[in-house]
């Protein structure tokens, strides 16, 4: 009869690794793990367990519980991890252990624990390498099992924009088109780089019909002050005007920039989807 022990956690950070942590992250061998799997390099697994489902994704969407009826939505590279106990005599680890486990090893990295229900679930959030990751750790039937749900909040690389053409029609039918995929930095009115794919469609679309004319309107979610709100779209809308001035050759005079902050909101701001898709910007014909 062997001895079964519970291995406390270790939270590996990818900036600082000791020889002594980076051999306690190494994962237990068992030879049972799932073709293709592999511990999240943020933790390491409890001792005895072996990976029975494992899921990577490069982009997926996953809503976090932060507290009674609240969740939060992280977007970015995602693993779906289940670790179930091998066969063997021993004492088994309690649920609360294995989450025990798991938030002392975030909070030694400077993470923190968002939630807990004192039973059986608990999400944690750490920032490492300028990235926030988020954890959502469910223990399941009396310690034999846990389920790990990491994301690796990021922004997902933009592959498919809309059409010159597509819009061209959308403002022949209706005189305005909203165009998604202008990101900007957080509160500033800094355009991102992988904004350019999009940008470059929208300059194509006033090229190839000289005598369109057009307000560049920016729009804002409803989160912090109408005022600031209002300036904030205006200098987004600003923002694009001169891009597509000074880098696409669109001349000045056919383009009015406007904020009209969060007064015209196309889905509810009482979900983050919804402030998604109220932050962007329109073209309105003039």
């Amino acid at each position: 009869m062997r001895e079964r022990r519970a291995l406390t956690i270790l939270a590996v950070s990818p900036l600082v690794l000791s020889l002594s942590t980076l051999m306690a992250a190494v994962p237990v061998a068992t030879g049972k793990d799932v073709k293709g799997s592999r511990d999240h390099p943020l933790f390491n697994r409890m001792q005895g367990f072996h990976i029975s489902v494992y899921e990577e994704k490069a982009f997926d969407r996953y809503e976090f519980i932060v507290g009674p009826k609240q969740t939060k939505a992280a977007e970015g590279h995602t693993y779906r991890i289940t670790y179930w106990l091998d066969q063997g005599d021993g004492p088994l680890p309690s649920a609360i252990q294995t989450i025990r486990n798991h938030q002392n090893a975030i909070k030694k990295i400077g993470g923190a624990v968002v939630y807990d229900d004192g039973r059986y679930q608990t999400v944690m959030r750490v920032t490492q390498g300028g990235k926030e990751i988020w954890v959502d750790l469910t223990a399941l039937i009396n310690g034999n099992r846990y389920d790990l749900v990491i994301v690796e909040q990021e922004a997902m690389t933009q592959e498919i924009v809309a059409t010159a053409e597509a819009w061209k029609n959308d403002l022949a039918s209706a005189g305005h088109v909203a165009i998604y995929g202008i990101t900007f930095d957080t509160d500033k009115a800094v355009i991102k780089p992988e904004s350019a794919p999009v940008l470059a469609e929208m300059a194509k679309l006033l090229s190839g019909n000289p005598a369109l004319n057009v307000f560049i309107v920016g729009h804002t979610d409803n989160t912090g002050t109408y005022e600031h709100n209002m300036q904030l779209s205006q200098e987004r809308a600003k923002a694009v005007v001169s891009t597509l001035v000074t880098q696409h050759g669109i001349v000045a005079a056919r383009l009015t920039a406007v904020g009209v902050g969060p007064v015209a909101p196309v889905a509810s701001n009482d979900t983050e989807e919804g402030r998604a898709k109220n932050r962007r910007v329109e073209l309105v014909k003039r």
